[in-house]
């Protein structure tokens, strides 16, 4: 009726030949943020996570070290998972390894007061 029979036959024709333009020009802004995102928040955390385990991987009976709810101590045993922590002369806790957030610089604390 509006549409005359010719050229409503060559419209899907006239689509199939940029259909693939369209679909690769309307992926691309997703494409481009996932990118983004990746090297704005993905990579640096991944980062951050390595050189986490490096430093955790890394402990030695003697190091004195932050955790994260904020002790300060000196590590007295090891062991896979766990360790200990003398956070004051005669006083040791176990804690897990992922606790400590923070290797402290020899003789940051002062435990002998």
């Amino acid at each position: 009726m509006f549409i005359s029979s010719a050229f409503a036959q060559t419209a899907p024709a006239a689509a199939a030949s940029g259909d693939w333009m369209s679909s690769i020009t309307g992926m691309l802004p997703l494409v481009l943020m996932f990118v983004v995102l990746y090297f704005v928040m993905i990579r640096p955390q991944m980062k951050k996570q390595k050189e986490h385990r490096a430093m955790i991987e890394a402990l030695a009976k003697g190091d004195e070290v932050a955790t994260a709810g904020g002790l300060l101590g000196k590590v007295t045993k090891l062991s896979e998972g766990y360790l200990s922590l003398e956070i004051a002369p005669g006083v040791e806790v176990q804690l897990q390894r992922s606790a400590i957030v923070q290797v402290l610089p020899k003789g940051a604390i002062n435990t002998a007061k």
